[in-house]
């Protein structure tokens, strides 16, 4: 079995998930007592917030590199970002080390092509869905993403911030979070990607009106067939 690393805490609330789904993958596959071979660095949340507020994601790039060698030191044989808006940097954090980085996007995208999808809808952080990396990177695989209008982007922009990351989950939220999809639906969207790894807290990918995408399971999976033997191609550096 090869060591997964994990760069997690962004927020420590789907962090958790990313341990219990990679380790009931591997018990899954192998049976009785196994369970993952991984590492974890989890970073101070605050810290990373306050940079992505102040638009320094020069520093943000610094900190989670540095995070990526020290698990490569301590004997990863891949990375993981434990979140999609930290992926803005994940060019930064590939170029610091020698071993893959498994990339959320693309493995979203990869699910996305299999079930014949390409036009999500995407539900995540203001910057995930303003900065234009995530939505250029699916565009160049060949993905058209749909993203909410302003006033959607921040609703579920705040629910993540304030609530999910908080380890609060609400009804009313969820409610909010399923009216923009229903528009997306109307509007031509064929999917939802849940693309916030902490959105999954709030909805379940298999009941929701478009087929929902769920980006932490699936990349909590890669790193289970990486680690298994399927290895991921080392992305490349920007």
């Amino acid at each position: 079995m090869r060591k997964i690393g994990l760069i997690g805490g962004m927020s420590f609330e789907s962090t958790a998930v990313y341990y219990r789904l990679i380790n009931e993958m591997v018990r899954e596959r192998l049976g009785g007592f196994a369970s993952a071979d991984l590492l974890l660095h989890s970073v101070n949340f605050a810290e990373i917030v306050d940079m992505q507020k102040a638009g320094r994601w020069d520093l943000a790039a610094e900190h989670l590199a540095g995070s990526a060698r020290r698990l490569k030191a301590a004997g990863a044989e891949c990375v993981l970002i434990c979140t999609n808006t930290m992926h803005l940097v994940a060019p930064q954090v590939q170029a610091a080390i020698d071993i893959p980085l498994i990339h959320i996007i693309d493995e979203t995208a990869k699910t996305l092509k299999t079930h014949g999808l390409n036009r999500p809808l995407l539900l995540a952080t203001r910057y995930t869905m303003e900065h234009g990396f995530y939505t250029d990177h699916m565009k160049a695989l060949g993905i058209d993403v749909m993203v909410p209008d302003a006033d959607d982007r921040t609703d579920i922009h705040n629910i993540i911030f304030n609530e999910l990351c908080a380890g609060t989950v609400l009804d009313t939220s969820r409610t909010r979070a399923i009216a923009m999809i229903e528009k997306a639906k109307a509007e031509g969207a064929d999917s939802i990607i849940l693309g916030c790894t902490e959105i999954c807290l709030l909805l379940d990918p298999a009941g929701l009106p478009l087929p929902g995408i769920d980006s932490t399971a699936i990349h909590a999976k890669a790193a289970v067939d990486f680690a298994l033997g399927q290895p991921a191609a080392k992305q490349a550096a920007a």
